[in-house]
């Protein structure tokens, strides 16, 4: 087989093989076939878009009910001309910001107590398993009772129902951490709040990082149903006035605004996620290996 000799600066010789080269040049066309993958995820929205478009002008579904997504685009201008679209996106982020940052937090520390404390574990588990199992809605006239219909039921069920996947991950990725590595640090003498840091906490990073995004996704879906506890803002509230007054463009808005910021947000995490955890080298689906 044919081969290039290259001499590097210590005069050492490195052989190259033409297929070498070619493992190369198709490592680099993979490199950039991978820049075309966010455009390539917006085709099936586009598609749906256009074959919706279509079908509301050709007459195929009743406007009343499905309004074309140019009504939509003319229902979003005039909500945001006058400044309530911001102001309803604006509450609902804060809501949604606040009880994730509480329910994640508490879900952090009550999966870190029982993943590391056998009977802390054995206390706490089982109630909480059982409490888990509880509809989202099953709350809301319990907290009308406890806690009236300000602010404080809304963040209380939207913190419920992002601790729960922010508990189990904790506690499974905490768990999961391999033995060995405990072992060595504690023949290395690490105190057990050196073991956390240095040990433990290293280890469960991804599960934990998979626990924030699936609690904020649930922080989103949460949302609307706090937001039917006597909201006056919101986009839970925009559902609801959409629906009383019979205008299904409203509700599509809000929840195509509802699906836009929890992919926004979501893709914050990751791009946390990616960051924090640049150690790690994985294997993506096609073989190749890939950094964060």
């Amino acid at each position: 087989m044919q081969t290039t000799q290259l001499t590097s600066d210590d005069s050492t010789p490195a052989t190259f093989t033409f297929a070498d080269q070619a493992q190369a040049r198709s490592r680099g066309l993979r490199a950039r076939l991978g820049t075309l993958r966010l455009p390539l995820g917006l085709v099936l929205p586009l598609a749906a878009t256009a074959i919706w478009e279509v079908a509301s002008r050709a007459g195929w579904v009743a406007p009343h009910l499905l309004p074309a997504p140019s009504a939509l685009l003319d229902t979003l201008v005039g909500l945001a001309a006058d400044g309530s679209l911001v102001k309803h996106i604006g509450i609902s982020s804060a809501r949604v910001a606040a009880g994730f940052a509480i329910g994640a937090s508490t879900g952090v520390a009550l999966g870190s107590a029982t993943a590391l404390n056998a009977r802390l574990n054995r206390l706490l588990d089982p109630s909480l398993q059982a409490l888990r199992a509880v509809p989202s809605l099953a709350w809301v006239p319990l907290l009308l009772l406890w806690l009236g219909i300000d602010i404080a039921p809304k963040l209380t069920l939207i913190a419920i129902g992002t601790f729960f996947p922010m508990y189990l991950a904790t506690a499974a990725g905490l768990r999961d951490v391999d033995r060995k590595l405990v072992e060595v640090g504690q023949q290395l003498g690490l105190t057990p709040r050196a073991l956390l840091l240095k040990i433990y906490l290293p280890a469960a990073l991804p599960a934990l990082f998979t626990g924030l995004r699936a609690s904020l996704g649930l922080g989103w879906m949460f949302l609307v149903a706090a937001e039917l506890i006597a909201a006056t803002a919101g986009l839970g509230y925009l559902l609801t006035d959409g629906r009383e007054t019979g205008r299904a463009d409203l509700v599509l808005v809000a929840i195509i605004t509802l699906a836009m910021l929890g992919k926004v947000s979501d893709s914050l995490l990751v791009w946390i996620e990616r960051r924090a955890l640049c150690w790690r080298d994985v294997a993506n689906p096609d073989g190749t290996s890939r950094h964060g």
